[in-house]
């Protein structure tokens, strides 16, 4: 049984605008690579239905990352047929996709509550499958088919359709703001991004590096702010409260999680939003984390600004760097990029 329901796949293919897709008949390659991708911000992940015995490969993959990394919504490319669907549905698959439309897999796709992203080649079958219950089509091949032409041809005279192309996507920025331009809702990119030579080397970090660049690209591309809002504040202890004081006085009063780090707590609730509460007491009142879209962008926006940074701390799923001086209040600011 899928962990997610098709209108979350959909939110978020459409909400990250970007699903890799790969094979590898190894299993912790697999493992690895899924891994990589999740890293760099990309969780709605196509697995390619290609090779013999692939569904094995898929089983463990399955159950392997509903405790390694529940946040990566695993589904199966590569599905011709309904016997097909229905034997990597039962695996756990989160939602379907074919380089052809077929209505029997929409069917059963329907009935399971699977997300089915079908192949469509003509405005006929981007209909059709519409009609079959379809949010979002796989136009295949993509750059055969025209590239970002066909699906701008497309969505003129029907604006509402979704549209995801597979097939001559590449993670640069020019190919991606072309893609975007023309209308696309998200994009399948293969090859391109999990590639061959970073996979052959073990070079991880070089597609997790790869993923967030596209994504940064990606959100780019759609005019997205770089800005986003307030992460966090960061309170600190003083000499009337200890750290525990404070975690502990919000947690009761609000109801909210703590979850315990090397050098703070967080605490949460239902909503958006947290609070840092740090466990050693600093020179400072406390601390503002400004979230981001896209941190190499929004550090070089800053220095444009004439703005001081300290020295960035880098890691795979958490960018962040502190403004060198305080806001007039004498509060330390810092930037935060977390992969999605």
């Amino acid at each position: 049984m899928a962990r997610f329901s098709r209108l979350e796949v959909w939110s978020k293919m459409e909400e990250l605008g970007l699903v890799p897709l790969f094979y590898n008949s190894d299993v912790e390659t697999s493992k690895k690579i899924i891994h990589a991708l999740s890293d760099g911000g990309a969780k709605v992940i196509e697995f390619t239905n290609r090779g013999d015995r692939a569904f094995e490969v898929f089983r463990e993959l399955i159950v392997y990352f509903e405790k390694a990394d529940p946040s990566v919504i695993l589904g199966i490319g590569s599905v011709l047929d309904v016997a097909t669907a229905g034997l990597y549905i039962n695996l756990g698959a989160n939602f379907v996709v074919g380089s052809v439309t077929n209505p029997e897999v929409a069917k059963l796709c329907n009935r399971r509550k699977v997300a089915y992203v079908p192949g469509c080649g003509t405005a006929s079958e981007v209909s059709k499958a519409e009609e079959l219950g379809c949010e979002i089509v796989k136009v295949f091949p993509g750059s055969q088919l025209g590239g970002p032409g066909f699906v701008k041809a497309i969505k003129a005279p029907c604006p509402w359709s979704k549209v995801m192309p597979t097939g001559g996507v590449s993670p640069t920025w020019e190919n991606l703001k072309a893609w975007f331009d023309a209308g696309v809702t998200c994009v399948g990119m293969g090859s391109r991004l999990v590639r061959k030579d970073l996979v052959e080397a073990e070079d991880w970090a070089g597609i997790t590096a790869l993923t967030a660049q596209a994504l940064s690209y990606i959100r780019k591309a759609r005019g997205e702010p770089l800005y986003l809002g307030v992460e966090h504040p960061g309170l600190y202890p003083t000499s009337q409260a200890s750290a525990k004081e404070i975690v502990d006085w919000y947690a009761r009063l609000f109801d909210f999680k703590v979850k315990e780090g090397n050098s703070s707590f967080f605490l949460s609730g239902a909503g958006a939003g947290r609070i840092e509460v740090m466990k050693k007491e600093p020179d400072r009142p406390c601390h503002i984390a400004i979230l981001v879209s896209d941190f190499e962008a929004a550090v070089e926006d800053l220095k444009a600004k004439g703005v001081e940074l300290l020295e960035p701390t880098i890691k795979p799923t958490v960018k962040a760097v502190y403004l060198k001086d305080p806001d007039p209040a004498g509060n330390t600011v810092h930037l935060l990029w977390l992969a999605q």
